[in-house]
């Protein structure tokens, strides 16, 4: 039947899925298309081995947007965060532990610097203003700057203008965020080595930069721009992992009438003239639609999906001048119990939060050395969560799953390699023994693991070259031009063909924002139309 819905989905991640859930709401006919049996893209939770349950890539929340929560009305889908306190930083005979509790962590700090725990209270304030300042910027659709179009500009003349209103010292603030480097930037304010480099790993996350590459302030920015129940640079653990959050979404959806689909992996988007008319999968099957909208990156999008020759040349190699550059991957882990720290023995709550591997900035930038010259690192960056002290459900009784965040794996390796998996098992076992300099008993207590190395990411969920932002938070591939300069408002060339996944604007992590601005600008076209 001819133009049966109203719009495809490609792609059920949770951007995906929250596109989905507003043009339901809004009355719209639609169907998600997901390649996978399980929903999520990298906000996935796999039950790899019985009875243990892994994020299997992202593992984190604290950017999802507190509209999405509310107008999808997520905690009755079944959402719930829990709060993840603090981050512990083990050293050779000692730690640096940050939790929530200000005033605890500037007592700890006070062992380490004075200077530092008095800065730390004027940075920490310094930076929430800041990420009250570029927030609303999370919320708006990029202008074309090649158009004069003064409504489209609106938003960005408010911005201005409250850049004009702000202090001198912010204004100096937010300019050294947009240029400097993450530990340059750090350099200014604190002399901890541990802190400077456990606060620059949010600049380098899902970035195949180091923590002295200029632009990476930015992203230790964007990283704080996250809240959990109003509060900013907090981070939670979603009850089920990461896809209860894809699932709550996905509720939210099929509640409003949507439809999806799962193992219907989408083979083109069929295209007649110059407009999009529907998707046609794998299993040749064709589903006919008003509009596509995309949640893939924009590399399948443009360049796997689209039949040769639908773009204008130009256009193509702007999209494949966008960098993806894979740098991470993923270690999980069952465990038989609780590893102990060496630097800090016991079970207690310093546990429960972030266990960061970032002695220095020396040692950070070493990891991202190795990385340059296409191998992965010999001493990682890993950023590990035990999920199960504050979700017990993710594991049998008495046992324990362990997530590491790794940096770095660079999915281009040097002399042409490939990643084999012998490769992945050598990596997973130099994660492995990293921990065990720190968690003596780990290795013993190991019953599975499941590793995830940039090409596993990209296999799995179709994340070009296993990044999971759908491309690099660079400056240069943010905003106007993310992802094709004078394509930034999730319209493509081929018309009825849009974009709402992470490769947009605002840019990745689980925010969602990507998807809700795409529907609802969308809707906004769809009812000047109806008007016209």
């Amino acid at each position: 039947m001819a133009n049966r819905y109203d719009v495809v989905v490609i792609g059920g991640g949770h951007n995906g899925l929250t596109t989905a859930a507003y043009l339901a709401r809004a009355g719209k006919g639609v169907l998600v298309v997901e390649k996978n049996e399980l929903l999520g893209g990298a906000a996935m939770t796999v039950e790899q081995y019985p009875g243990f349950r892994f994020s299997a890539m992202s593992y984190v929340v604290s950017l999802l947007r507190p509209e999405i929560i509310r107008e999808l009305e997520l905690p009755k889908h079944g959402l719930e965060i829990l709060p993840l306190d603090g981050t512990i930083t083990p050293l050779d005979d000692d730690s640096l532990w940050r939790v929530n509790d200000h005033a605890r962590t500037v007592r700890e700090l006070r062992r380490w610097s004075l200077s530092d725990a008095e800065a730390y209270e004027e940075y920490g304030q310094l930076m929430a203003e800041m990420a009250r300042f570029i927030k609303p910027i999370l919320s708006i659709v990029p202008p074309d700057p090649g158009k004069v179009s003064p409504f489209d500009w609106l938003p960005i003349v408010g911005l201005a203008k409250d850049f004009r209103d702000l202090p001198q010292k912010l204004q100096t603030t937010f300019i050294q965020l947009m240029t400097m480097s993450a530990a340059d930037f750090l350099d200014q304010w604190f002399e901890t080595e541990p802190l400077k480099a456990t606060m620059s790993a949010s600049g380098i996350i899902g970035t195949f930069q180091g923590p002295r590459s200029p632009g990476t302030a930015y992203v230790l920015l964007h990283h704080y721009m996250g809240e959990i129940d109003g509060a900013f640079r907090a981070w939670g653990i979603p009850r089920g992992g990461t896809g209860g959050i894809s699932y709550a979404i996905a509720s939210a959806a099929l509640a409003a009438g949507a439809e999806i689909r799962t193992e219907a992996s989408v083979a083109r988007i069929d295209v007649k003239g110059d407009r999009a008319t529907g998707v046609t999968l794998v299993s040749g099957e064709q589903i006919e639609a008003r509009t596509v909208m995309s949640s893939v990156d924009s590399n399948l999008t443009f360049l796997k999906l689209l039949e040769p020759g639908t773009l204008d040349p130009e256009f193509e190699r702007e999209v494949r001048r966008y960098k993806f550059r894979g740098s991470s991957g993923k270690v999980n882990l069952a465990l038989d119990g609780l590893p102990e720290l060496a630097c800090r023995p016991g079970r207690g709550e310093w546990l429960r939060g972030a266990i960061s591997f970032s002695p220095s900035i020396e040692y950070m930038e070493r990891a991202y050395d190795d990385a340059k010259y296409g191998r992965y690192s010999r001493r990682p960056y890993i950023d590990c969560i035990i999920p199960t002290l504050v979700d017990p459900s993710m594991a049998p009784p008495g046992k324990h799953v362990m997530s590491c965040f790794v940096q770095y794996a660079p999915y281009k390796l040097a002399d042409g390699a490939e990643w084999t998996p012998e490769l992945r098992d050598g990596f997973a076992e130099t994660v492995i023994d990293t921990l065990e300099e720190r968690f003596p008993n780990i290795r013993k207590m190991i019953l599975h693991r499941y590793v995830l190395s940039p090409k596993d990411i990209e296999e799995l969920t179709g994340l070009t070259e296993g990044n999971i932002f759908q491309g690099e938070l660079s400056l240069e591939q943010l905003f106007f031009n993310r992802p094709v300069p004078g394509w930034a408002r999730y319209r493509t060339p081929v018309k009825d063909l849009w974009m709402c996944g992470s490769a947009t604007h605002p840019g990745g992590g689980i925010m969602g924002a990507p998807g809700r601005i795409a529907a609802l600008e969308y809707l906004k076209t769809r009812r000047r139309t109806r008007v016209a």
